[in-house]
């Protein structure tokens, strides 16, 4: 019983942590509104698109930009943030939707909600500042790539056959050719040009909403249907609970595991750009996760898609002065009327030029500089950039930021290990050490410092070295300045010491640091050295005994060669 109250005390210790706090909400509001009016226009053709482009309709890109725009705003773990539906998370809602239907995405939205509160309270936050940048520069690069592979058929006017986006744009261009459609393309390639001129010349101008607009007075053929709207309701659906869908659950666990990495981890990178944007604010992790867990949890009973911080919005919010999370608010309310009243406007837009949009998108993803940089950086950077990039495009979303995260790592590995070094150095560290060195030389004695880590992917090449040393009586190996060790650096020690003993030389072990010493003890490398006295705390501890036992051999060469073992 005592247990119970102590992990309900800690649960409601740890939610009063990540529950929203008055503070939230200080700033000015005159420029949060601002900011949120334009946010929002930035947002609405946004919405739109990527609703379509998930494939469950304009409606449930609208309805996630309203409802889970409106609860990570309140809960989330940044004061800026905007979130709602995003390219990244229609490349993992498409085949979903096409192998289970949209049942099938409200209830993984209703699971990947349940696995980001409980990262949340599990403090999974802090691991993002592990992602390595060519990781993120990949992944988003890769992403891009794939958004605009998405519009292709949209932009041809034809219709797409495939799940996978690869074979889907082949086919779709394979169709065009077959039967060319100029207008679609036209539109799209005009609409395009136009938000990326307007991003460059007019940046304070929501180019993507004034480009729809012109692209919907000038179109005279069929708007959006609807079975792409999705029948835009006119006012939010009332909340319902997926009641189809769970027969399934069981194949739907990985796909809800994909959803929540990948809205972990957009929202945490988003965080951290509006964090380098703003001065004096920094997000909560671990909140972030909770809220944007509740926000997925609301959403599909709105019948929306699941969601995430979206990195363009929130840069636009803060660059439109966002101050407090009233902004993101004003974002979502704006929508909201715009799902009231707007109806019949946003029936009538083209496909081909909400296409557009999202093309425009993909290539303002992609910062050519940062790229290049990364390029040049090492080719360990550049090998995860193209390796995360191509995996991401090939595969899926998580399995390329896994494949970019173990190629990082390795990379590290070996450039860590490249910091690992034996050198030969003089024990005494005052004095002449010329003379100090040759004089032990002289007794046949030899030292040697072990530099940087010693563990499995650097020990074994300098400790091999250790070997083959020769026409000496003791080694001293000075470990003061190891770094790090392991299990597999404590055993390749200990292997090294017995067969460098069973050549009749003898070795001594000094500065051994506190934290190091568990692991010979569990291994048994501390027992054996601290028995036959070879461990020492000091070096020049080391260098008497060393002495003293080199001066036994030379003057009695009966005697052992250990004689702390016949002593």
């Amino acid at each position: 019983m005592s247990a119970l109250r102590t992990w309900a005390r800690r649960g409601w210790t740890r939610t009063a942590q990540l529950a929203p706090r008055r503070t939230d909400w200080h700033g000015s509001p005159g420029r949060d509104l601002t900011a949120g009016l334009t946010v929002a226009m930035v947002a609405l053709p946004l919405a739109l698109g990527f609703g379509v482009s998930s494939g469950m309709g304009a409606r449930a890109g609208l309805v996630t930009a309203v409802v889970a725009g409106a609860v990570a705003a309140a809960l989330g773990g940044s004061r800026v943030q905007v979130s709602g539906p995003t390219g990244a998370m229609t490349v993992v809602l498409v085949p979903i939707i096409a192998q289970h239907g949209p049942d099938g995405v409200l209830v993984v939205g209703l699971l990947a909600g349940l696995m980001l509160v409980a990262l949340g309270y599990a403090g999974a936050g802090r691991f993002i500042a592990y992602v390595p940048v060519a990781v993120v520069e990949g992944f988003t690069a890769g992403i891009a790539v794939i958004i605009a592979l998405q519009q292709v058929p949209a932009a041809l006017g034809v219709r797409s056959r495939a799940e996978k986006v690869l074979p889907a744009t082949v086919d779709a261009a394979r169709d065009w050719l077959h039967d060319p459609a100029w207008a679609p393309l036209g539109m799209a390639a005009v609409v395009t040009l136009a938000v990326l001129l307007l991003a460059r010349l007019r940046p304070e101008l929501p180019g993507a909403l004034v480009a729809i607009a012109l692209a919907t007075l000038a179109n005279h053929g069929p708007g959006l249907d609807a079975a792409t709207i999705g029948h835009l309701p006119s006012g939010l659906p009332v909340p319902s609970f997926p009641t189809t869908g769970w027969a399934s659950a069981g194949d739907l666990l990985l796909p809800a595991v994909a959803v929540a990495a990948l809205a972990a981890l957009e929202s945490l990178l988003s965080a951290r750009v509006a964090d380098a944007m703003t001065v004096g604010s920094r997000h909560d992790p671990d909140r972030e996760l909770a809220g944007q867990g509740v926000a997925n949890l609301v959403v599909p009973l709105f019948g929306g898609v699941p969601a995430t911080a979206a990195i363009a919005r929130t840069a636009v919010n803060v660059r439109a002065g966002a101050s407090s999370r009233l902004a993101a608010l004003t974002h979502a309310l704006v929508l909201l009327v715009a799902v009231l009243v707007a109806g019949p406007l946003v029936a009538r837009i083209p496909l081909a030029a909400l296409a557009g949009v999202l093309i425009a998108t993909a290539v303002r993803m992609v910062r050519v500089s940062s790229l290049a940089a990364l390029a040049r950086a090492t080719r360990g950077d550049a090998a995860v950039l193209l390796v995360t990039a191509g995996a991401t495009v090939v595969l899926d979303l998580v399995t390329a930021v896994l494949i970019g995260l173990v190629l990082a790592g390795f990379f590290a590995l070996r450039q860590v290990a490249a910091t690992a070094r034996l050198e030969e150095t003089p024990l005494d560290d005052e004095g002449s050490h010329a003379d100090e060195e040759r004089r032990l030389l002289d007794e046949h004695i030899v030292a040697y410092r072990l530099d940087g880590p010693l563990f499995f992917a650097a020990a074994h090449d300098f400790l091999l070295e250790l070997t083959e040393v020769s026409r000496v009586r003791v080694v001293v190996l000075r470990m003061s300045r190891v770094t790090t060790i392991d299990a597999t650096g404590a055993v390749l020690l200990g292997d090294t010491i017995s067969r460098i003993e069973a050549r009749g030389i003898t070795v001594l072990i000094s500065g051994v640091r506190p934290q190091h010493l568990q692991v010979l003890q569990e291994l048994g490398i501390h027992d054996r050295l601290a028995h036959e006295r070879h461990l020492f705390e000091h070096t020049p501890d080391a260098i008497a005994h060393a002495r003293q036992h080199a001066a036994r051999v030379h003057h009695d060469p009966g005697t052992p060669v250990d004689p702390e073992r016949s002593s």
